[in-house]
């Protein structure tokens, strides 16, 4: 395997068409086709399905794609630090479930190394969009939680991902709602309080299982359930039709404002917040940095 092999694979993913891809790298399309050829042979996969409308990626060609990128992108910061002395901004990149303290940790990571020598990157997605960034390496880690219920389905996904899932801390559950909600008054919150109230869910696309749901309690026989797609529909949604969400309780108001509220919800149930990598591979330093910041927020857990 070469480095003009990896490239040449790369190019063709990102252009979808061998020819594209050969005009780039002014190469004919027969050698390039016969280079990726040579290649799947000597890793026993199948990258692309070619045809004739153009190529698809394999779903082992997107994993392999994922190392090739992050191989690729490791050379040029070698050969631009010692071949041509020139200084490449470092890279950091996290995935989310929709957390604003995953959020602020971001914030004050970045505050700290500031932004002249770092590349940063961070995407607020969908629980199985968070698994496969850190799986493609588009970001180093993944925000996430378990819990009882979806523990053993996660695990076997992040197993199947060659992904672990390193506790950061455990939270009781709360619910997460307006202050000009009637409900945001009482210190206790019961299940039949919410019944009059629509639950406020993060949709899932495709992967709109029930282990994947972002909200704990998810197989609740809830009367009322509106689903949206980023957290800033969520919190217009708990104003404007005094809805809830279930969440851990920590509240950051520098971000969301002080317009909410966390109530304890009457449940033995718990969550466990954590963070996803790929085994065997140390965070970078960034990595550290985030993953200390995030820590912090154990000892605002309500």
């Amino acid at each position: 395997m070469t480095l003009q092999q990896l490239r040449y694979a790369v190019a063709i993913a990102d252009h979808k068409s061998m020819n594209k891809a050969a005009t780039e790298l002014f190469v004919t399309q027969p050698s390039l086709s016969n280079t990726i050829k040579d290649l799947e042979n000597e890793i026993h996969i199948e990258i692309f399905i070619r045809s004739n409308r153009g190529i698809v990626i394999t779903p082992e060609g997107e994993e392999f794609l994922g190392y090739a990128r992050q191989m690729l992108d490791h050379y040029r910061l070698i050969e631009e630090r010692y071949v041509d002395h020139t200084a490449l901004k470092k890279k950091f990149s996290v995935s989310m479930q929709h957390y604003t303290f995953a959020v602020e940790a971001f914030i004050q990571m970045a505050k700290k190394f500031g932004m002249d020598e770092y590349e940063f990157a961070v995407h607020e997605a969908k629980t199985s969009e968070v698994i496969e960034n850190v799986h493609l390496n588009r970001s180093e880690v993944g925000i996430i939680y378990k819990n009882e219920f979806n523990s053993k389905f996660i695990d076997k996904i992040l197993r199947e991902n060659d992904l672990e899932f390193i506790p950061l801390f455990d939270c009781k559950i709360y619910v997460y709602l307006s202050k000009s909600n009637p409900l945001a008054k009482k210190e206790i919150i019961d299940f039949e309080d919410l019944q009059q109230y629509p639950c406020l869910s993060f949709e899932q696309g495709d992967n709109n299982s029930f282990y994947f749901a972002e909200e704990v309690l998810s197989t609740y026989d809830y009367r009322q359930i509106i689903k949206a797609d980023d957290r800033a529909t969520l919190l217009n949604l708990m104003v404007g039709l005094n809805g809830y969400t279930l969440c851990s309780g920590i509240i950051c108001k520098e971000l969301n404002g002080d317009e909410y509220a966390a109530v304890p919800l009457n449940t033995e149930e718990t969550m466990t917040i954590g963070y996803i990598k790929h085994k065997r591979m140390p965070l970078s330093v960034l990595g550290e940095k985030y993953i200390e910041e995030l820590i912090k927020y154990k000892e605002m857990v309500l």
